[in-house]
């Protein structure tokens, strides 16, 4: 990580900024924020981050809601978070099945490509946050630094992939790992 004092967050959505679901987030009323989330987003925006989504879903792919559906969760978050003082750059997502082979599925890092040519940033310069493996993948195939959260599925992750995660740091939540960030004061040091 540079240091830069307009650091970059990328944060995966459900399962980190919102509850996740087996039968996937599909409408505004299912958009339900976990605990804490949006106020830790607000002050690393305050703080001075950039904040960014990069997500999967699929649920698009699979005729389960449409991109206006998905749009509507994506003002819901921004509205919430403008309300706390925060504000999201740019959100990045893939509609496609896992089947479809695309480049921007995470764990590949096509999304993450995207974000930094739009942002101006270089990939390995950005911090992200995820609860899954292909999350960390997507980091891990840029450079970036990889975070993992025990929301969502980061539980099960840590349970089931703990050896190749040895070396990533671990929160409980999006509030404890910006307390890390906010606290780190070299910020080279993610």
């Amino acid at each position: 990580m540079s240091g830069s004092a307009r650091a970059v967050i990328v944060l995966d959505r459900d399962g980190v900024i919102n509850e996740d679901s087996e039968d996937y987030v599909k409408s505004v009323t299912e958009w339900i924020p976990l605990t804490g989330s949006l106020r830790a987003m607000a002050r690393l925006c305050q703080a001075g981050f950039r904040l960014v989504v990069v997500t999967n879903q699929s649920g698009i792919g699979r005729g389960l809601l449409t991109p206006g559906d998905l749009n509507a969760m994506h003002q819901r978050l921004r509205d919430r978070l403008a309300e706390l003082g925060g504000q999201v750059e740019g959100i990045f997502f893939c509609p496609h099945r896992p089947d479809e082979g695309c480049g921007c599925r995470k764990p590949r890092p096509g999304l993450l490509w995207a974000m930094a040519e739009r942002l101006g940033v270089a990939p390995s310069d950005v911090f992200v946050i995820g609860d899954s493996l292909r999350d960390l993948q997507s980091a891990w195939a840029v450079g970036a630094v990889g975070a993992l959260v025990l929301t969502g599925k980061g539980t099960k992750t840590l349970a089931d992939h703990g050896d190749l995660l040895k070396d990533t740091a671990v929160y409980p939540d999006l509030a404890a790992a910006a307390d890390a960030l906010l606290a780190a004061a070299d910020r080279s040091s993610w």
